[in-house]
Formats: structure tokens, C-alpha cells, sequence
């Protein structure tokens, strides 16, 4: 037998605990009724994240019943492409995901289908300097960041081909569970690398595919510049307890790194709100 120790109950006296299943039952013992009762609070009020209308449509999340469901009602996959990247000082690092995320999420509520887990790597532009550090994307993009530079956070890339593998991967597994359509978009060189091969994998794969593609990339409204006003007003929409607007320079004097088009000053969650829904309602004519 162990040696005995003694452990403390809620009311402060002390009782012997001879093994390791006792020590656990004396700790399980000092929960307490609130600590309980708060547990119950946070799953009564969704905090288990449920989706806000009420039916699943996350597919990690669906019972296998509700998988079966969903997809004889419609056999429509949607994958978020996401980042681990750097949208200025306002903005999560992983802004892309939760914004491609966001709106699939609405638009299968309205349409239906299946929203895979997004994905936080993909491809982009890279420069190696002359000390050989590798730099991606906004790191040295255009004249936004000068001198050019790490930016803090970015953790995504990798190299085109081998995120066409993986894209390869996910679309076989669609096709096996029994999808006859996916619709992916997100973090912009994802997107057009997406978009690129539309049409061989549309015919290698026999599925549907959908992406933003040139005939309605004029009209979308989704994740169309790096951390300024459309992307910040997104995030004001789906999750401004993630948005920290006062991180922004009071002047448009200053304008801040990586960011161009419009001013993230300006932005505001019912212009969020607007280009989600107007993005939804392209998305959806092109499924019908």
C-alpha cells in the first residue's frame, strides 16, 4: 500500500487518502457547487459552441445520423481556406479562417450542405535575403512593409505544390464520404491557386466545383483586401470580440502596415454584414 497523505475537504478538515483514485475523489470532492453550476451556465448558453440558428453544420460536430442527413439533402462540402498570418495590429492572426469560415457557415445554414474544418496553411509569394531568411507574402508584398521584414505571427506557408497534394487529398476524401460538390475559398493565394485548377480537377474528380472565379471576382465582397476596411468590417460582423479598433492610428496620415484600398478606420460591422450577405447571394446563384 502507498503512503498516506491527507487532503482537505471543502469544509477544511482533513481525511486520509491512501492512493491515487482516492487523491482524484478528494479533489473531485472540492468542486464546488458553483464551479458546477457555472459549467451548466456555459453549456445552457451555447458556450460549447454551437451555431446560433441552431442546426449543426460544422461537420466536425454532426453525429453520424446528422452527417447522413445533410448530405442526402445536399451533398455540397464547403472548405475554408485559412492563414496563420499577420493582419496588421487589429486583427487576429487567424482573420482568413475565421472570416471564410464565417460566411460558409451562413451560407450552408441558408442553402445547406457541410462546412469542413478550415484549413490554417497554404501557399503565397516568398523572397530569400541575402542573410537567407525566407520571407512570405505581406512580409515584402508591394511597398507595404519597408524596409522588408518578418512580420509577427506568420506561421502558414508552404510550397504550392505541396498544398495542391493536399487539396488533392481532402477532394478524394469528399468524393469517398459521398460529395458531389465543394465550394472553397478564402485566404487569397489559396484562392487562386483553388481557382487555377478548377476546371482539371472538376474532370479528374467528377465533382462540382466553385471557387471565385472570374466571372463573379468583379462582384465579390469577401476577404478582398489584407486587414483594411472589407476585412476588418468582416471581423466587426462575425466576431468583433476579436477586433481591437483602437490599435489603428487616429490619423489617416498614418497609414498602417500592409494594409491599402480603404481605410480599416472606416470599417464597421453592418458593412460587414452587407458584403457577407451580398457574397452569400452570388455564391448561391452559381450553386443553382
Amino acid at each position: 500500500m502507498g503512503s498516506i497523505s491527507k487532503a482537505k475537504c471543502e469544509n477544511g478538515e482533513h481525511y486520509p487518502v491512501s492512493t491515487r483514485r482516492d487523491a482524484l475523489r478528494a479533489g473531485l470532492a472540492g468542486i464546488t457547487g458553483a464551479a458546477l453550476q457555472a459549467g451548466a451556465a456555459r453549456i445552457a448558453s451555447g458556450a460549447e459552441k454551437k451555431d446560433e440558428k441552431g442546426e449543426k453544420v460544422r461537420y466536425a460536430e454532426l453525429l453520424p445520423s446528422e452527417f447522413r442527413k445533410r448530405l442526402a439533402e445536399k451533398p455540397l462540402a464547403y472548405l475554408p481556406m485559412g492563414t496563420l498570418e499577420w493582419h496588421g495590429e487589429h486583427l487576429p492572426i487567424g482573420s482568413d479562417a475565421i472570416q471564410a469560415e464565417s460566411l460558409m457557415v451562413e451560407c450552408a445554414h441558408r442553402y445547406g450542405g457541410i462546412v469542413l474544418p478550415p484549413i490554417h496553411i497554404g501557399p503565397g509569394p516568398t523572397k530569400l535575403m541575402d542573410d537567407g531568411r525566407l520571407l512570405i507574402g505581406m512580409d515584402f508584398w508591394g511597398d507595404a512593409v519597408i524596409p522588408p521584414r518578418q512580420l509577427d505571427g506568420d506561421c502558414y506557408w508552404i510550397h504550392d505544390g505541396l498544398f495542391a497534394s493536399m487539396i488533392d487529398g481532402i477532394l478524394t476524401q469528399c468524393k469517398r464520404t459521398g460529395f458531389r460538390a465543394v465550394f472553397a475559398d478564402g485566404h487569397g493565394p489559396s484562392r487562386a491557386s483553388w481557382v487555377r485548377d478548377i476546371g482539371s480537377r472538376q474532370d479528374y474528380f467528377g465533382l462540382k466545383l466553385f471557387g471565385v472565379t472570374r466571372d463573379i471576382q468583379g462582384a465579390w465582397k469577401s476577404q478582398i483586401d489584407h486587414a483594411a476596411r472589407n476585412e476588418t468590417s468582416l471581423m466587426l460582423h462575425y466576431r468583433p470580440d476579436l477586433v481591437d479598433l483602437s490599435k489603428l492610428s487616429k490619423t489617416r496620415a498614418d497609414k498602417p502596415l500592409e494594409m491599402w484600398v480603404e481605410d480599416p478606420i472606416d470599417a464597421a460591422a453592418g458593412y460587414g454584414a452587407e458584403c457577407m450577405n451580398s457574397s452569400i447571394e452570388i455564391i448561391i446563384r452559381k450553386f443553382k
